[in-house]
């Protein structure tokens, strides 16, 4: 059973596409731990919210990527560009229409 985290990330005005760049870089690190989907996303109805897809292996690999240096330190230099408003909902999921 997959572990799924989504959720909307408040960005200080203006800084939504520099928060993009930084949500979106290359990070082996994560797929290492069991992510297996990371989707960054924007709606220009919501110029200051970054929107967040992550599929994990499970709860466990997803506590455990919060625990990476490279985790760490990612959200650190996150920070400045974040309003503090977040929403977002979690789940395991239990099945889908485009796999057994």
């Amino acid at each position: 059973m997959t572990f799924v985290n989504a959720g909307t990330l408040g960005a200080e005005p203006g800084k939504r596409d520099e928060l993009v760049a930084h949500l979106t870089r290359r990070s082996p690190a994560l797929a290492d731990v069991g992510c297996l989907a990371y989707e960054v996303g924007v709606n220009d109805d919501e110029p200051d919210t970054v929107f967040v897809v992550e599929i994990w292996t499970d709860a466990a690999a997803h506590r455990a990527s919060l625990e990476l240096p490279d985790v760490q330190a990612s959200i650190a230099a996150a920070r400045p560009l974040l309003s503090g408003e977040f929403g977002g909902f979690r789940f395991d999921a239990v099945g889908s229409p485009l796999r057994d």
